[in-house]
């Protein structure tokens, strides 16, 4: 006999114990064993870390029991333990990815500070240049 399809987050109880990796709404990487999960998709984490990607180094920050809400999850998926120390990336200390990745985005906004002048030259705002209220 055929097992019942499980609609919504009921199919997350199939991954329940398995390490997971959680892409988060605002940019973090999340892995760790998923524990429970409920209506709402809210997940309870275990032996999380974050890792932080930049170029082709990464660097882990040990986080422990971790709760996100559903709400912030924007890809999940099962992390592959056989392939796992196959990735075509270094790992380097906390300190140097959390200093690299701190350049990066110095970097970025930077860049972003020279196209908004580049607009506003040319009489257009870059919309981190236009206030809240003025939206509505």
């Amino acid at each position: 006999m055929n097992k019942p399809e499980l609609e919504g987050t009921a199919h997350l109880l199939d991954e329940l114990d398995k390490k997971l990796m959680v892409l988060l709404r605002d940019g973090r990487t999340l892995i760790g064993y998923l524990r429970s999960v409920d209506q709402f998709a809210n997940l309870v984490l275990h032996r999380t870390i974050e890792r932080i990607h930049v170029g082709k180094e990464y660097g882990d920050i040990p986080r422990g029991v971790f709760i996100v809400r559903g709400e912030n999850v924007v890809l999940l998926g099962e992390i592959d333990t056989e392939k796992e120390g196959e990735l075509p990336l270094s790992e380097v200390s906390v300190e140097d990815i959390l200093d690299a990745q701190r350049k990066e985005q110095e970097q970025k906004q930077d860049q972003q500070k020279k196209i908004a002048k580049a607009l506003q030259e040319r009489g257009m705002h870059f919309m981190s240049d236009i206030n809240q209220e003025d939206m509505y």
